[in-house]
């Protein structure tokens, strides 16, 4: 069975919640300050929708473990070669914000990780093999995250 990395940020969201109720390891970002969350959980939900759409107007397919469609370099992609799942870290971290405990950040660190080495890794594999000099190119100018 293999994990889309929505599944996975959903898990990790459930992890970040149940982590920061069960055990609420210091408070780091009290009432109000906390609330500044919010603007990283918007971006992150921005980032990643527009990226996504990016690739439904490209006609490419989204799915982490599908045959890439086609090479995707402008909009965010000229920025991150991964800006979903950039967009999903930052929402992530923005929702550990707004809980203000520090042991909610272990589930925002295991789906990066998580994401950089097994999806991330995987797909660059596949982008690799399909597109050849373009995607080397294309790994030179840009990053891997931001």
């Amino acid at each position: 069975m293999k994990v889309l990395p929505p599944t996975l940020s959903l898990i990790c969201l459930i992890l970040i919640v149940v982590s920061h109720w069960a055990f609420p390891i210091q408070i780091i970002f009290p009432t109000p300050f906390n609330l500044v969350g919010l603007a990283p959980l918007v971006l992150g939900v921005f980032i990643s929708v527009s990226a996504n759409r990016q690739f439904a107007k490209a006609g490419t397919n989204v799915n982490t473990f599908n045959e890439p469609d086609t090479l995707v370099t402008d909009g965010w992609f000229s920025h991150s070669r991964n800006p979903m799942y950039l967009g999903f870290v930052i929402a992530l971290a923005g929702i550990w914000i707004l809980l203000g405990s520090m042991s909610p950040i272990l589930g925002v660190l295991i789906f990066t990780i998580v994401t950089d080495r097994w999806y991330i890794a995987y797909e660059e594999q596949k982008m690799a093999a399909k597109f050849g000099q373009a995607y080397q190119d294309y790994k030179r100018r840009v990053r891997r995250w931001v």
